[in-house]
């Protein structure tokens, strides 16, 4: 047995005591199969008094965690801090530039800055390992870096946060709103007291990100991604998806286009039968289409302490063993630069939820704007099952009542669907705005 790794932790919160925890319970285990003893000899966090349950009396304590970082007396750093940005940023750049090979499970601060970070960690011959920063305990950074190297990608997606398909598969299952459901699972911890980076589509942009560098070699940007969240589902949405054979899932999608490389999270139907359709609750899933591989997807549980540290660990025995790769597949200098495709030539089929005054000529009219745009549809559906109509204002400040009226379309191109809504707005057929929720061919 060779001499000991020693590690720096910095970040004491879920993941970085579910580290401590992994480590002390299988060290051994860990030893037989990586070669050497791995072990956490300093820590970093905010309170060195709070009680975490795991004893960390026995590792040196570094308020500063950029102080940690540089410390000479630890091998590897472990960035469990968190943000894109200050003090974690601080640190990993502090830790890559003394040398040290660095493992994080920050999908923020890699979507900002992982283009950067990559070349520094090349620069001085060290790994950047983030595996737990993208899908939880699911080992798909490993898949697609290592796994998956001779294979051209056509498309990766997943269900990639874990809150909103909690949400979204106990709207579906108890007919219950989003407030609601969303209450539940910020009480049982799923999701935060202010929800807006799970349920806007933002944390799932971040994985995606890192996801789409990995399957195309091309640098990380997020800023090109095009973002919706789930705050708009409603139950009858999910109701009127069921009856036409889809589920309803907030998935991140990037493909290869003509024009370039299309990034997009948003609300999603996809086919029942499909195989994501089946992720729920908490899991992620995360599916990869390729050349030769074909298709292939991963699932599992896409956080908490055992299954992100168990992806942390794996990132530290890699390094233990010797193992250094580029952060994102090949050599940062050979990353190409993203071009963003042109996101209203996106091809598909659409739902569209409208709530359409009930007088003659409205459905007509929605119709006629469609086949301007040369769109096809393949049903409408003016009530679904187990909805209500509901009295509004017309554009003319009279009561009228609404129905709601469904339209499927084949597929066409979303620049042509949203003109098309345009002008149905303006005709002032209808009490609201449109819904409108991608549909997939998987």
């Amino acid at each position: 047995m060779t001499d000991t790794l020693r590690i720096g932790v910095a970040g004491l919160g879920t993941v970085g005591a579910g580290l401590l925890r992994l480590l002390a319970a299988n060290r051994d285990l860990i030893a037989t199969r990586c070669g050497r003893q791995i072990a956490v000899t300093a820590v970093s966090a905010r309170d060195r008094a709070k009680d975490r349950g795991v004893d960390i009396s026995g590792f040196g304590w570094f308020q500063d965690p950029v102080a940690l970082a540089r410390d000479a007396d630890i091998d590897v750093f472990v960035e469990l801090i968190g943000g894109e940005d200050g003090v974690a940023k601080e640190a990993v750049e502090a830790a890559l530039g003394a040398g040290k090979p660095v493992v994080t499970a920050n999908k923020a601060l890699l979507a900002r800055h992982g283009n950067r970070l990559a070349r520094l960690a090349e620069a001085h011959g060290v790994a950047l390992n983030f595996e737990a920063a993208v899908a939880g305990g699911i080992p798909i950074v490993k898949a697609m870096r290592e796994s998956f190297a001779g294979n051209r990608a056509r498309r990766v997606y997943g269900i990639l946060n874990g809150t909103c398909n909690y949400i979204l598969t106990h709207m579906e299952r108890e007919g219950r709103d989003f407030e609601a459901v969303l209450a539940d699972a910020q009480a049982l911890g799923y999701a935060e007291a202010d929800p807006t980076f799970d349920v806007g589509g933002y944390d799932t942009a971040h994985k995606l990100a890192l996801l789409t560098s990995l399957a195309f070699g091309t640098e990380v940007d997020f800023d090109s991604i095009y973002i919706e969240g789930i705050e708009n589902i409603k139950p009858q949405d999910l109701r009127v998806a069921a009856e036409l054979g889809f589920r309803i899932k907030l998935l991140g999608v990037a493909l290869q286009t003509e024009s370039g490389i299309e990034q997009r999270v948003h609300p999603t139907m996809v086919p029942v039968h499909s195989p994501i359709a089946d992720v729920d609750g908490v899991f992620n899933a995360v599916a990869l289409e390729c050349d030769f591989l074909g298709d292939v997807m991963l699932e599992g549980r896409g956080a908490g302490a055992g299954p992100t540290a168990s992806s942390v660990m794996a990132d530290i025995i890699d390094i233990a063993r010797g193992h250094t790769l580029p952060p994102f597949g090949q050599p940062a200098s050979k990353l190409k630069p993203y071009v963003r495709a042109r996101m209203r030539a996106h091809a598909g089929g659409y739902y569209v939820a409208l709530d359409v005054y009930d007088r003659p000529g409205s459905i007509a009219s929605i119709a006629q704007r469609m086949a301007e745009q040369e769109i096809s549809l393949e049903s409408i559906l003016q009530r679904a099952p187990d909805i209500s109509s509901e009295v509004a204002r017309d554009t003319n400040g009279a009561r009228a009542e609404t129905r709601p009226v469904v339209l499927i379309t084949h597929d066409t191109l979303e620049k042509s669907i949203r003109k098309a809504l345009e002008r149905i707005e303006r005709d002032g057929h209808i009490s609201r705005p449109p819904r409108m929720i991608r549909i997939e061919r998987l």
